[in-house]
């Protein structure tokens, strides 16, 4: 069975919808916290803003407790509702989504404590390309795949694995050049490193992007792609919205 946005108003029970209903909003706002968490932690990298790094790092517990309260939730219906089909679905795609927005919670907070370190050092990363770059395509990655699953978007998900190869490539890009630039100037190794592991914190988050969208195919057409290509994945969106 192919879902759409439709596929849970059907119950007879108005209370077993409304708690379908309430997993999916609840997962859309802690998607919007994650959201708001990788934003500042860039912006507080580039700009050396301490204060902005500081409440990514408090912002972090918020995420975790509402990864608890949704597991919770998901928990419940399964035991209540013993759900099936595209109900079953969504429950399990919701659990698996909101351990990976969790972990780009963390990914996060690992840029913005990176951001209070080198501020604390005197290594001011102001305007690094590298950072700017790369995190405008995983912050872009993140709201994708947050509306795809949101709309059960299939070509947008799809859009989002397809982003998430050219991430890759320019991530391994970005750490050949600085591996060089250490190279040639050792005193700026510390400086870099904090940059690398900075570019690493994102190229995850892009990954965990990649999983959301993932869990998208998954929950409209009850295909698992987690372990296929992209080309694989491309022609199983494609064959199903034929």
């Amino acid at each position: 069975m192919v879902m759409d946005i439709t596929s849970h108003t059907h119950h007879i029970s108005q209370q077993y919808n409304i708690e379908l209903e309430a997993i999916r909003t609840h997962l859309s706002e802690m998607g919007g916290m994650a959201q708001r968490q990788v934003n500042d932690a860039i912006q507080a990298l580039i700009d050396a803003d301490v204060e902005r790094a500081e409440q990514v790092v408090r912002s972090d517990t918020k995420v975790n407790t509402m990864e608890v309260a949704i597991d919770e939730e998901c928990v419940r219906i399964l035991a209540r509702r013993q759900p099936a089909a595209s109900d079953l679905r969504l429950v399990i795609a919701v659990t698996k989504a909101i351990t990976d927005l969790e972990r780009i919670g963390d990914e996060a907070t690992k840029i913005a404590r990176q951001a209070i370190a080198m501020n604390k050092d005197g290594l001011s990363p102001r305007g690094y390309i590298e950072v700017r770059h790369i995190g405008g395509h995983v912050s872009r990655m993140l709201q994708d795949a947050l509306d795809a699953f949101a709309r059960l978007d299939m070509q947008l998900a799809l859009t989002v694995v397809q982003t998430d190869k050219q991430v890759d490539m320019e991530y391994s890009t970005a750490m050949r050049e600085l591996v060089t630039f250490m190279i040639e100037d050792p005193r700026s190794i510390t400086r870099v490193l904090n940059i690398m592991w900075s570019l690493r914190a994102l190229e995850r988050i892009g990954d965990h992007a990649r999983n959301l969208a993932q869990y998208v195919i998954y929950l409209v057409n009850g295909e698992d792609v987690r372990h296929a290509n992209l080309e694989q994945i491309t022609e199983n969106v494609n064959a199903k919205e034929e």
